[in-house]
């Protein structure tokens, strides 16, 4: 199956907002058209009767599932902020960590370097997700 990119992208980034299965997307293995559900959303269009069924609908992923929560923020930290590991892993252990996280990339003068880092990671990943599970790409 062949999905654009872009398509994917927005898809995955959908499938990461909010709390863990609040939203969720598919793709259809025969087709590549993307479906999108929302818990909390009024969906346009209502989710094949059998897109559980995996021989026809791949679940797309959400960040968390591809470790690029957490273990991300601590990798870009001991790389690029080695000295404040320490105060970024007590900022993680406790609700609201993102938001602390960010006012102290904006104290480091960092947030546009995380900014980057992270989103080059996660296409990195994303494309090796895709490969997997023989997702042809197009730009």
């Amino acid at each position: 199956m062949r999905v654009k990119w872009s398509d994917l992208e927005l898809a995955f980034e959908f499938a990461s907002v909010g709390q863990g299965g609040e939203n969720e997307a598919y793709i259809c293995k025969q087709t590549g058209k993307i479906y999108w559900h929302s818990e909390s959303l009024d969906d346009e269009e209502e989710l094949p009767d059998d897109i559980d069924d995996a021989e026809k609908y791949i679940p797309i992923p959400d960040k968390r599932e591809l470790d690029l929560g957490k273990p991300l923020v601590m990798d870009f930290v001991s790389r690029f902020l080695p000295a404040d590991f320490e105060q970024v892993r007590n900022i993680f252990r406790h609700r609201g960590a993102y938001a602390r996280f960010n006012k102290l990339l904006v104290q480091r003068r960092a947030l546009d370097q995380w900014h980057e880092y992270a989103a080059k990671v996660e296409e990195k990943v994303l494309r090796g997700w895709c490969k997997a599970k023989g997702i042809e790409l197009s730009e």
